[in-house]
């Protein structure tokens, strides 16, 4: 129970390591919240409105456990996350809903592996590819998603992905997150403001172009040519940080989540098949 569900040299340890990845945690966060069953039980349960930096430490906190914990550490606190959101429903939504762990656990591969190819300059071949996308099934299974429910292979993932952004209808409840995720209320204030704009630039240019025209999202020429010159830029300066530096958020959000699961005392309900 000591080790981990992967390895330090597995693809899904390698790539989510890095930081910098949490930038683009608005892409993610909004193609979830397309989906009008996860954005109307965001919309009536969440709290990322009222306090943005708890919700990411707790998002954070559980995809760097069950990527990079113990096992015992990953199983504990995804039994938690399951048990939480067990309260999450509505009339037509279930939080638990294998459809729904799906798409979210989707949404998390495709957007680490498109801002991590841009970000260092890479193509991923088919077999990494496949990789990556079967050890990232874990982010629905550790929930109690059926491995079944899961697009099989990296090509089935690629269909079933297509066809979910091609149909998507996003609703009035998603735009209403979207407004939370990309003008959030943090200390601060007008301190935020540069950055908060580079987010916004980086969560429309990473976004599916049928999603973003749903939000209303502007997008031409000009905003296309300032995207490529940020992603540009933070691909000449951040792979060239010490490794320490660009996995800080790592040790700090796998410290915050050690140290709230020190406190809890009962065992794992979920384990994951060896």
């Amino acid at each position: 129970m000591t080790e981990g569900l992967f390895q330090d040299e597995d693809l899904i340890r390698v790539i989510t390591r890095e930081g910098a990845l949490i930038a683009a945690g608005g892409a993610a966060s909004l193609l979830q919240t397309a989906h009008p069953k996860v954005a109307q039980g965001v919309y009536d349960h969440s709290y990322t409105a009222d306090d943005p930096l708890r919700r990411l430490r707790n998002t954070m906190g559980w995809l760097y456990t069950v990527q990079f914990g113990t096992r015992e550490e990953a199983e504990t606190l995804s039994a938690l996350v399951t048990k939480g959101h067990e309260s999450v429903t509505g009339p037509d939504y279930e939080a638990n809903d294998p459809e729904l762990q799906v798409w979210v656990a989707s949404t998390l591969f495709a957007v680490a592996v498109q801002f991590y190819q841009l970000l260092f300059r890479r193509t991923f071949d088919d077999g990494e590819l496949e990789e990556f996308y079967r050890q990232t099934k874990v982010y629905a299974t550790i929930l109690g998603c059926p491995e079944e429910r899961m697009p099989g292979t990296y090509e089935e993932f690629r269909e079933y992905y297509a066809g979910m952004v091609r149909t998507l209808e996003i609703t009035e409840a998603s735009r209403a997150i979207a407004e939370q995720v990309l003008h959030p209320r943090l200390p601060g204030g007008p301190l935020n403001a540069p950055g908060l704009m580079a987010i916004r630039l980086l969560t429309a240019g990473l976004m599916p172009a049928p999603i973003r025209e749903q939000y209303g999202w502007k997008w031409d020429a000009a905003r296309e040519r300032r995207f490529r010159l940020l992603v540009g830029t933070l691909a000449r300066v951040y792979p060239r940080l010490p490794l320490r530096i660009r996995t800080l958020p790592r040790a700090y959000y796998l410290f915050t989540t050690r140290r709230m699961l020190a406190k809890v005392k009962r065992r794992p309900a979920i384990r994951v098949q060896s």
